[in-house]
């Protein structure tokens, strides 16, 4: 029996034991080929889809940022050319008044969603608990 054991783990063996399209040589290099270029190289295709990825990522936000850059030149330029367009921006950012004015502040869900997740105040807490923060400073 020892024979047989032995012989099952050889060479000849394993040979013996290999089905006959993996006898061929070239299909071993091809292989031995395939599984260097995708786990063993250093610029191996895994890596090379993850640097695609982030490339890609980085390409999208270059274009958001660009788009943004324009967007406020021309609001810049537009608050230095006009003295009714400064003022009309305090206002609406800065809810800025003359002093005979009484100021009006409409908020729309949406607005009210961004001014939470700027002050990272829970949706879940109180009302009272909330004036009891503002109250106590925090």
């Amino acid at each position: 029996m020892k024979p047989d054991f032995w012989q099952r783990f050889s060479l000849a063996g394993l040979r013996d034991s290999m089905p006959s399209w993996m006898k061929n040589k070239y299909v071993l290099t091809i292989l031995v080929f395939v599984i260097w270029i995708v786990l063993l190289d250093p610029n191996n295709l895994i890596s090379r889809v993850r640097e695609i990825r982030t490339r890609n990522r980085l390409n999208r936000e270059k274009e958001y940022y660009m788009e943004r850059i324009d967007e406020d030149r021309r609001k810049l330029n537009a608050l230095r050319t006009s003295d009714e367009n400064l003022e009309r921006y305090a206002r609406e950012q800065y809810r800025m008044k003359k002093p005979d004015e009484d100021l009006f502040i409409i908020v729309t869900p949406e607005e009210e969603r961004k001014i939470r997740r700027e002050r990272k105040v829970s949706k879940t807490a109180k009302p009272a608990e909330k004036r009891a923060r503002r109250s106590s400073g925090e």
